[in-house]
């Protein structure tokens, strides 16, 4: 039974949810264009949104490029630069600072969604699900950091990143490798991957509208002029200053 559980949490649930995760995004993209928005309550309480939307923001991007490079790189492509004990200790440390700033970051904005009745009368019950899983999502990947700590030759690590590696190459390991695992590990996998499946149905999916675009786009400047109107009553055209 126990291994039933293992196959079905670690093997098929992964596949679930990334699949409900793309197929969901393109739905919700097509079927309902207008809702594809981060739904922003920055006119209340200012500057705990502006603290708590930088850390968290900041942390959050920080570990999650921090988990896909950590967890998808394979083992011999960098021990070529450090051994598996030394990206043990980096994770720990790099994880840990970012985690402890995206934690603080999330408290506020929970707080401020909950403890503010202007906000939470113009919050979803999905915004506050989301932030909540979030919050909790964090908390069990901080408990993890001891007990990383008690696996200084990486063995932890190895067996998490073998589950991950095998997932995207739709070779999946053996789940009753992860048996081993400390409980917060295997918890923090199957919230990490309940986000994955939530993401198309909350406010999350604005991520996918990151303006990323604009840090390429040429610069402009409007420019204004007092030359007299032409027949039609249209202004001359400007073109803008480069």
């Amino acid at each position: 039974m126990r291994d039933t559980i293992f196959h079905i949490l670690f093997v098929w649930y992964p596949y679930f949810c990334l699949t409900t995760f793309l197929v969901g995004s393109l739905i919700r993209f097509d079927r309902e264009p207008y809702s594809w928005r981060a739904g922003s309550s920055q006119m209340l309480r200012k500057r705990q949104l502006f603290w708590g939307s930088n850390l968290f923001h900041f942390g959050i991007l920080f570990l999650f490029f921090g988990h896909a490079v950590g967890l998808l790189t394979p083992t011999s492509v960098y021990t070529l630069v450090m051994s598996v004990e030394q990206k043990q200790l980096l994770a720990v440390t790099a994880g840990g600072i970012a985690g402890v700033i995206c934690f603080i970051g999330l408290t506020l904005l929970l707080h401020r969604r909950l403890f503010d009745a202007r906000i939470r009368q113009t919050s979803t019950v999905m915004d506050l699900a989301v932030l909540v899983i979030l919050w909790v999502q964090l908390t069990l990947g901080l408990l993890t950091l001891p007990f990383s700590l008690g696996h200084r030759d990486g063995s932890a690590m190895l067996i998490l990143s073998h589950w991950a590696q095998g997932i995207v190459t739709l070779q999946p390991v053996d789940a009753r490798t992860l048996q081993d695992l400390e409980w917060p590990f295997r918890a923090h996998l199957v919230l990490g991957m309940t986000i994955f499946l939530v993401f198309p149905f909350s406010r999350l999916v604005h991520i996918w509208s990151a303006p990323v675009w604009y840090l390429g786009r040429r610069g402009y400047q409007v420019v204004r002029t007092r030359r007299p109107l032409v027949s039609g009553g249209a202004r001359r055209p400007v073109e803008p200053a480069e």
